[in-house]
């Protein structure tokens, strides 16, 4: 019985092509819309959380003052005796690094490009998981004696020397000259949406000394090694600062030490909290749909009233016809909620290349879109259903 009223249905549908197409298409473009929402959301949870993770594992970053901003809202910044004290005292630290951040025009030949100078040492590179493309990191008499030698990244290569090698040439910093060493493989944006290639480094003495003329450190950068609690260093690096700080017990802190973790959470938090939203949003398209579902049934019942009084007359019991109705109803929004799939997972791949972010396939949500969508021709067909099975069989026969 169940097949044959599947086929009445099949054949129901297939008498009125057009607007059982038209009937669906609020189904189709639910179902694309939430799938295609929360796809491309996935999609940029997982950027972020890469993004953050280039800039490296088990990252703590420790900045002067409690605000954002430069100066840190008047705090003194950072020495390199604190950097000797936290390699010495902190034994879960696997790499420190100092970092002091200029900007500057780099120019070689005739072409110049502004970026960022940062000073460092060699810890940096591992820490933020730096890799080379060419050439070589600073050397112990360089990073000592503060020579004019520094690496650069992806975007400056490309600016500066279009296809060339740039290991081995001189760029001019401001007033004096550095030659490049070594060229950093390329990373792309942060989660911050900074180009993290757009840089020089060098070491911190020569930018101390050639560019910020301060022997000050705008941040520490410590990398902690697997073996020890992330946790359990930042506590003491807290406590390592504050002594170093002379910052009484009833005082507050003047620095802020910040790890990638918490970064990484409240970032990919957020965006799954839009990716809810967008879904949520998407969602309602698939309610229209079927209150477009409901209409059209009940078009459809008025319409088929004799045939429904015929089939009633000669021995149709009333579950016969409501499940015929209801049958069609969900055929419609599954038909809706398979064409929408198909219709999602080329938006989704086409979208995820334009925005540069990972096409993530979820399985769970599309069976979930689909089974809302039959659900919602069951909760949508039934009233039109119930109708029709309702109809009284003589006064169907004389409907005109």
């Amino acid at each position: 019985m169940l097949w044959n009223t599947l086929l009445l249905a099949l054949r129901a549908i297939r008498r009125n092509l057009m607007r059982s197409f038209l009937t669906i298409l609020g189904i189709v473009i639910g179902v694309a819309a939430v799938i295609t929402m929360v796809t491309l959301g996935n999609g940029a949870t997982k950027s972020v959380s890469d993004q953050i993770s280039s800039m490296g594992s088990n990252l703590l970053m420790l900045i002067p003052g409690q605000r954002f901003g430069p100066g840190g809202g008047g705090a003194p910044n950072f020495k390199f005796t604190d950097v000797e004290a936290i390699r010495n005292q902190i034994s879960g630290a696997e790499w420190v690094a100092p970092v002091v951040n200029k900007g500057a025009t780099a120019v070689y030949q005739a072409n110049n490009w502004a970026t960022v100078v940062t000073g460092t040492n060699n810890d940096y590179f591992p820490a933020g998981n730096w890799e080379l493309a060419a050439g070589r990191t600073f050397n112990e008499t360089e990073e000592r004696a503060g020579k004019a030698v520094c690496i650069i990244g992806e975007t400056v290569r490309e600016k500066l020397f279009g296809g060339q090698s740039p290991v081995g040439s001189e760029i001019r910093i401001k007033q004096f000259s550095c030659e490049v060493i070594g060229l950093l493989k390329g990373k792309g944006q942060s989660a911050m949406g900074s180009d993290q290639d757009d840089t020089v480094m060098m070491p911190l003495r020569t930018v101390q000394r050639r560019l910020s003329g301060s022997q000050d450190i705008n941040r520490l950068t410590v990398s902690v090694s697997n073996s020890a609690s992330i946790d359990g260093v930042k506590n003491q690096l807290t406590l390592l600062m504050r002594e170093r700080r002379n910052i009484g017990e009833s005082e507050d802190d003047d620095f802020r030490v910040m790890d990638t973790r918490q970064i990484a959470e409240t970032l990919t938090s957020t965006t799954k909290i839009l990716t809810m939203l967008l879904g949520a949003v998407a969602a309602v398209s698939l309610l229209v749909g079927g209150i477009g579902i409901m209409n059209i049934m009940l078009v459809s019942v008025t319409e088929r009233t004799r045939e429904i009084g015929i089939r009633l007359a000669i021995g149709a019991l009333e579950r016969e016809v409501l499940l015929q109705f209801l049958i069609e109803a969900v055929v419609l929004s599954s038909i809706g909620g398979l064409i929408g799939i198909v219709l999602a997972t080329g938006a989704s791949l086409f979208l995820a290349r334009l925005m540069s972010v990972p096409y993530l396939f979820d399985p769970g949500i599309n069976l979930l879109s689909f089974v809302f969508s039959a659900a919602i021709g069951v909760l949508f067909g039934f009233f039109p259903a119930r109708r029709a099975a309702g109809l009284n069989p003589i006064d169907a026969l004389r409907h005109e």
